[in-house]
């Protein structure tokens, strides 16, 4: 009895190591969509940018069905959907940045640390360029504290320090936009997300252009 015990108990050890390195080796679901939003974000303009970016949206969509508590794939749904209205602009893009925010605060409710930051970072910048009331729901100081949780929880991040620069840049207050976008130019690359960093070293190139 006490083998048959310790063999149990071996078996089970041994199954719980696998279970946790078949969890380790599952790919992320969202991994591609991220690949693709970085090739069309920085690498398409005009109509074919918007048309990808609307083709983007329906896989994310697809994706967030499947997994409607996913905060990472909420998170993504909100980016996505948040680009495709900044492609397309104008007031007929307001309807997509509404359902970017609906997607990003339920992503934020889901986890609280918002995909380490990513979703306060977005659902943050959307406050800022959205139009204000009566046209829309932009907020100035909603979209500070929104950015501002995004450092808390990532102080160093190239993104979390870059985005509340260009929105201090934007309040005209340059002097603070200046400390925060020399930080970002510091900042580490993000491990996975190569064609993304590169991009957005050169919005911060331009951002310290503009500033210096």
């Amino acid at each position: 009895m006490r083998l048959t015990r310790s063999l149990t108990t071996l078996l089970c050890s041994a199954l719980l190591l696998m279970l946790a390195s078949a969890a380790q080796a599952a790919p992320d679901p969202v991994f591609p969509l991220i690949k693709r939003w970085a090739n069309i974000n920085y690498q398409m303009q005009g109509d074919a940018q918007e048309d990808a970016f609307a083709a983007l949206a329906r896989d994310a969509e697809k994706l967030a069905e499947a997994r409607p508590n996913d905060a990472h794939v909420l998170t993504w749904q909100g980016i996505i959907l948040a680009s495709q209205a900044k492609a397309k602009g104008g007031l007929g893009a307001l309807g997509l940045a509404k359902q970017a925010r609906g997607a990003l605060e339920k992503a934020i409710e889901i986890d609280p640390n918002g995909d380490d930051g990513t979703a306060y970072v977005t659902l943050g910048t959307l406050y800022a360029k959205v139009p204000g009331w009566p046209v829309g729901f932009g907020d100035d100081e909603k979209a500070e504290a929104l950015l501002k949780k995004a450092l808390v929880i990532r102080p160093d991040g190239i993104d979390t320090l870059y985005f509340y620069a260009d929105f201090l840049h934007e309040q005209g207050r340059d002097a603070a936009a200046l400390e925060y976008a020399q930080r970002a130019s510091k900042a580490p690359d993000r491990p996975g997300r190569d064609a993304s960093d590169k991009g957005l070293r050169r919005e911060i190139a331009a951002l310290l252009d503009a500033l210096q």
